[in-house]
């Protein structure tokens, strides 16, 4: 396991650090100016009601990536703090913290391995970051661990479904199987490596870490939804068959 630990989080640092520029280009505007939105077709926090009021909470984000999230948590009231395996992510946060007249601590890490004593945090929470690009047998106990008792884990993870149908050569989603259900698990592809698991492994993770499921949130674009990472022609997938799962679980006590 540690070695593929290592293997994997080189691997997908040096990918992010390669393509951060291109990604917040095409998608940093968006994610900036949604009114906290999930997954990749933008659904809205104010609809899914995921994370509930922040104000007043130590809220971190694993994966944070430009710290678009973050900077609208800091607006109503949170006290973030932002994670990420990039540092060329991290100088995009730094920029955007630094426009929206905030300052809050951006931290240099892999979330398998997260800097910060045990009962830290309010909130712990990521859409599409990191239970995505590490391994959520590492992640998933990190979580807890700095998570206070009664405390919120949140995360938006793309569906096992659409992990399922999407097609390697076109990179597009179909409605057909090309993956194996059981065993999923390290996801590689060309340029990085994805983690994904199968919906009772999710339930299993949870439970082993002490933490009690009170959501799948899986969330259907309505017909006129427009989204940065998928086709317009893969909206009629993602309305028929789930393109994101996001989890909510609370820490036991």
């Amino acid at each position: 396991m540690g070695l593929v630990t290592r293997d994997h989080i080189r691997h997908n640092r040096a990918f992010w650090d390669a393509d951060a520029d291109a990604y917040q280009e095409l998608h940093g505007e968006e994610l900036a100016h949604a009114p906290l939105a999930w997954g990749v077709w933008r659904i809205p926090e104010s609809e899914l009601g995921v994370l509930g009021d922040v104000a007043g909470r130590d809220v971190l984000e694993l994966g944070c990536g430009a710290a678009q999230w973050s900077i609208l948590l800091a607006r109503r009231g949170a006290r973030p703090t932002g994670l990420d395996s990039s540092e060329r992510q991290l100088e995009h946060a730094r920029r955007a913290m630094l426009d929206a007249g905030l300052d809050f601590p951006l931290v240099l890490a892999s979330a398998e391995s997260v800097p910060f004593p045990d009962a830290s945090f309010d909130i712990v929470f990521c859409d599409h970051g990191a239970f995505g690009w590490a391994d959520p047998h590492l992640v998933m106990p990190e979580a807890a661990r700095v998570l206070r008792r009664g405390g919120l884990l949140a995360f938006s993870i793309t569906s096992p479904l659409a992990s399922l149908c999407w097609h390697p050569d076109t990179d597009l989603m179909e409605p057909r199987l090309h993956r194996d259900y059981f065993g999923l698990h390290r996801l590689e592809e060309p340029d990085a490596v994805n983690f994904q698991l199968p919906y009772g492994e999710w339930i299993r993770l949870f439970r082993r870490h002490g933490l009690e499921i009170e959501d799948l949130v899986e969330p259907q674009p309505g017909p006129d939804a427009r989204s940065t990472y998928w086709e317009p022609s893969e909206l009629e997938w993602a309305r028929r068959w789930p393109s994101d799962s996001i989890w909510k679980a609370r820490k036991r006590g």
